[in-house]
């Protein structure tokens, strides 16, 4: 099913297909392909990064729901709620974000371009976490590489993006953006021990 071009939409379907990963958890402490983090903490981060950024730039205060350490499943559904609330809103096409790192760019488009891909791009990490189908939308794969290629400088400079993974040259667009972003895309999940 290919991604919607509006905001609101778009964040339902990413959205909701990292919530079907999230129910499908079995174990919240398996490693994940993000060194040092685990299931909870890809979880953790998503849950934890917006608020902030909405009310200090947007004075949006999100709903806020258990601690992810306690409950992760009830955390990103109120956290995904909220964000949903946010879009699905009428007066949010009339908002801007502002932000001294990005500018100030309309609130639905700040939370698509950051937020929205965000998820999208995690939701890799927590489905290999997990033993989970790990496929992506490729349109939208091809969409974010186009747009993170032409300011590869910046990203790289920001800090929030590992080195550059090497993937073969025929790779599909989703192993090259995995790579791009610095995850290794043939990271083989977490290794089931015997005693």
């Amino acid at each position: 099913m290919a991604l919607s071009d509006h905001p609101a939409e778009r964040h339902r379907q990413v959205a909701g297909l990292f919530t079907e990963r999230v129910r499908g958890t079995r174990s919240w402490d398996a490693p994940s392909p993000v060194a040092g983090w685990t299931a909870r903490d890809v979880v953790r981060h998503l849950v934890e990064w917006l608020p902030g950024l909405l009310a200090s730039g947007a004075d949006v205060d999100l709903p806020r729901g258990p601690s992810v350490d306690d409950d992760p499943v009830a955390a990103w559904q109120t956290h995904r709620d909220g964000v949903q609330a946010v879009l699905d809103d009428p007066e949010t096409a009339h908002r801007k974000l502002t932000n001294p790192h990005i500018g100030s760019l309309p609130l639905d488009t700040a939370i698509d371009q950051f937020y929205t891909a965000d998820v999208f791009m995690h939701t890799w990490d927590l489905s290999r976490a997990t033993g989970q189908d790990d496929r992506l939308d490729p349109g939208f794969c091809a969409r974010l590489l186009a747009g993170m290629e032409e300011i590869e400088q910046v990203l790289r400079s920001s800090g929030q993006y590992g080195a550059p993974i090497r993937v073969p040259d025929d790779a599909d667009v989703q192993t090259r953006l995995l790579g791009f972003i610095g995850r290794n895309p043939f990271w083989p999940g977490p290794v089931s021990r015997t005693p």
